[in-house]
């Protein structure tokens, strides 16, 4: 899911990198609102390109990969300022720039950030909106409700985990706690107004690379915003559109990088094909609908896997003969009934075999059903038969 959303940050924020901005910045759908693709937006800005936020974004990237050089980590600025945090400022101040000496590469209107600016305290608490309850009739409130739920909840686990690995002291974070204070916090945003929050392992990785230690610089965090979007969103509607691409583009290339793609290819198709599944899919539906491909591949795998890997069969030599050892497996269900039976049926006559349950903690009936089935069958073939561990079968209704 994560390495999808990277490829559709990529392309959804080339348009605006070179100036056509003529999308919604927060559109993610491969269908948009209006009737364009994802492809043919790209496409479109060809014909639109701005040579100011070429320049714009180029200067922006180019900062940002610097920044992450490893020989100017050594010094306390570069770890101290955010890398980020110049490119948005050096894009405000060469916009300006632009528009005093070279007004044709001037960004302006829907190049430029749009925040709403509050020139009172009215005006501000104006800007918050209360629920309308009798949208509660409308099917679709839930369905979105569902959607941004399940999304929000599997990108925060993501987040999470992500982010447990990247703190130095290897804390691990409760993860149910995560979802109640996230669902509480939507909750709230929600009938305000707001927007839904998810955990996001981006600023996660900022905060522990700033050296950030608990939770109090979250806190920090959501307060430097609220006060910025109070008293500085005359200021931040300076910022060039082409800028924040910058960082979404490098964003986009972290979470969907070649070597992570070729690593999933060298774990199997087991593991490549629903990864690679999921991908396509969200890139040409949605989050949720690519979600519910890549489940669907995922789970058949799954089923198929476990069909085969039911038991561990295992043949010896001995002295009186041959001794066949199957082991089961810790969850034995009716899915392996069809390999366990055509096993069982193949074994050579005048064996000695072993059926090792020890390690199962549920055999389905209809297996044990077989087994013993088996063991009423294998006199005939004059094979000694032996069960470990396998529950009594007491047969069904009329056996």
């Amino acid at each position: 899911m994560l390495a999808a959303i990277g490829i559709i940050l990529i392309l959804k924020q080339l348009p605006h990198a070179v100036g056509y901005d003529k999308d919604n910045e927060g559109d993610f759908d491969f269908i948009q609102a209006d009737g364009e693709n994802t492809f043919s937006e790209i496409i479109n800005s060809i014909n639109h390109v701005h040579p100011g936020a070429i320049i714009i974004a180029s200067i922006s990237l180019f900062i940002l990969i610097m920044w992450e050089r490893p020989f100017l980590k050594k010094y306390s600025f570069f770890k101290i300022v955010p890398g980020a945090l110049l490119a948005v400022i050096l894009g405000i101040v060469i916009n300006e720039w632009f528009k005093m000496s070279k007004p044709e590469l001037y960004l302006s209107g829907e190049k430029l950030v749009s925040l709403p600016v509050a020139n009172s305290a009215n005006e501000f608490i104006g800007q918050f909106t209360l629920p309308d309850f009798s949208a509660f009739g409308n099917y679709k409130v839930y369905v979105v409700a569902i959607t941004i739920a399940i999304i929000a909840s599997l990108e925060s686990l993501l987040s999470v985990e992500a982010a447990d690995k990247l703190d130095p002291y290897k804390r691990n974070t409760p993860t149910n706690r995560e979802l109640k204070a996230q669902g509480l916090g939507n909750l709230v945003s929600g009938l305000i107004g707001g927007l839904p929050l998810t955990a996001v392992i981006v600023r996660s990785s900022a905060n522990v690379n700033s050296g950030a230690k608990t939770k109090l610089s979250s806190i920090i965090h959501g307060v430097l915003l609220l006060v910025s979007v109070i008293g500085l969103a005359t200021v931040l509607n300076k910022i060039p559109l082409a800028c924040l691409a910058a960082l979404l583009l490098l964003v986009g290339y972290k979470l969907a990088k070649v070597s992570l793609f070729k690593s999933m290819f060298k774990l199997g198709w087991d593991q490549f094909l629903p990864f690679i599944v999921t991908v396509i899919a969200i890139q040409l539906s949605d989050l949720l609908k690519g979600i519910g491909i890549g489940m669907a591949v995922s789970v058949f795998f799954i089923l198929r896997n476990n069909y085969k890997r039911s038991y561990f069969f295992q043949k010896e030599k001995h002295s009186e003969g041959e001794l066949i050892t199957i082991s089961l497996a810790e969850d034995v269900t009716f899915l392996n009934k069809g390999s366990i039976m055509q096993t069982l049926s193949h074994l050579p006559e005048n064996s000695n075999v072993v059926i090792d349950g020890s390690k199962s903690h549920n055999i389905d009936l209809d297996v044990l059903e077989i087994i013993y089935d088996f063991k009423n069958t294998a006199e005939l073939k004059n094979i000694k038969l032996e069960l470990k561990a396998i529950p009594e079968f007491k047969g069904l209704a009329g056996h």
